[in-house]
């Protein structure tokens, strides 16, 4: 143990000797584990933003969605036929992760006058199934159903057009049709294109203030889509079993089920972190590479040192670890100032307006701990593999040769 920490020690010491030397050798390799560890923490930022984005449309892996229609007309089910099969089927099976979403169109009456927007008519728990993330106020609650004022959910465009800047004091409109109620805004999400206006409504919320539909908007807009979260090794066997029980139970429909997440999603952000990777690899191999060409020229120059010792008794192990652990501990030190510019880099970047449109991040993720200590090992690594030619050169170099040189 004490010819371990001597070892390192003397390393230790040639470094702090060296400084120059050493800062010249390792500029390449710092910017090469910088670069690694930056590169690959954005793309596993990338690939958890483009994860949630694929999620805030298709849901959550895997997420099977529900629908069941008259074959005829295209017409949804009685809603008392349907809730009574959905919830029938939810305690048989005991399901856990289950929302429900309806298209429709409803009546806001904006400053310019009344306006028809689609609006989507969802469960609480739509929020956590579809990672949608409210920049200002919050999701549903479950007593939102009840509340005697509609709650809505709307994105930055909608609350705008009301002239509301944000929700620092309650926000409300007037909503329906001949007999308009006022609902309240408890929250506002940052999606959609250009001028398009997003609401959400709580589901239940619904009274006799809304405009009824005819049957050509029931059957443009569709029947709601119950969906279902379940493990994705169960998604065949989930979507024959609901298909089975809902015809049943709702005798002359039509019920179709299918995963309406990217069943490719995984493969396709495997596939992108194996590119990042190997980019950041080869980017630390050429950073590599500076550091042993410059160790090769400082083993000729310290030629008639490593004479000297060797003469003083200095055996090859001794002489092969210190030229060896001089370029570990070098490249070590290196390796911890580059992750730590990377964190500092990736804290400061606006990643939501890069990597997620804006969008805050459902579930934020911190530096990625394995890109820190992939750049650690990277480092040490490339220290061991630079410092292992010129430590055979050294040792292989004879005492009078290197002492005559």
């Amino acid at each position: 143990m004490t010819g371990v920490l001597g070892a390192f020690a003397e390393a230790w010491g040639e470094v702090r000797v060296h400084k120059s030397r050493v800062v010249l050798s390792l500029v390449g390799v710092f910017l090469a584990v910088f670069a690694m560890t930056s590169v690959t923490a954005l793309g596993q930022l990338m690939a958890q933003a483009q994860q949630e984005q694929s999620e805030r449309w298709g849901g959550r892996a895997a997420t099977i969605g529900i629908q069941a229609f008259d074959p005829m007309t295209g017409a949804a089910p009685a809603k008392e036929k349907w809730d009574a099969a959905v919830a029938g089927l939810i305690e048989r099976y005991g399901i856990t992760g289950a929302s429900s979403v309806a298209w429709s169109e409803g009546l806001y009456r904006l400053p310019e006058g009344p306006m028809a927007v689609q609006t989507r008519t969802v469960s609480p728990s739509y929020g956590p199934l579809h990672r949608v993330e409210p920049v200002q106020g919050r999701w549903f609650r479950e007593g939102d159903r009840t509340s005697l004022a509609p709650a809505l959910v709307v994105n930055e465009r909608f609350l705008a057009r009301l002239g509301i800047g944000d929700l620092s004091s309650p926000a409300t409109v007037m909503i329906g049709g001949p007999r308009p109620v006022l609902a309240a805004i408890v929250g506002v999400v940052r999606e959609g294109y250009e001028e398009e206006l997003i609401v959400y409504r709580a589901e239940g919320s619904g009274g006799v203030w809304e405009s009824e539909a005819d049957a050509s908007q029931q059957v443009m807009y569709g029947p709601p889509t119950l969906e279902l979260w379940v493990p994705p090794e169960q998604a065949e066997q989930v979507i024959e079993t609901v298909q089975h029980d809902l015809r049943l139970a709702l005798p002359g429909t039509d019920v179709q089920a299918y995963r309406q997440d990217d069943p490719m999603l995984a493969e396709s952000l495997a596939t992108l972190r194996l590119a990042i990777r190997g980019a950041g690899i080869v980017v630390l191999i050429l950073g590599g590479l500076g550091v042993l060409n410059i160790g090769l020229v400082t083993v000729r120059q310290r030629i008639r040192e490593i004479g000297v010792r060797r003469s003083f008794g200095a055996g090859s192990g001794r002489i092969f670890s210190a030229v060896m652990l001089e370029s570990v501990c070098a490249t070590a030190v290196a390796g911890v100032a580059a992750v730590a510019a990377s964190i500092v880099l990736v804290r400061l970047l606006p990643l939501e307006s890069l990597v997620n449109q804006g969008i805050p991040f459902a579930d934020r993720p911190g530096f990625p701990v394995a890109a820190a200590v992939e750049g650690m090992v990277a480092a040490t690594g490339v220290g061991a593999l630079a410092g292992l030619l010129p430590a055979i050169i050294a040792v292989r170099a004879k005492v009078i040769d290197a002492i005559r040189f």
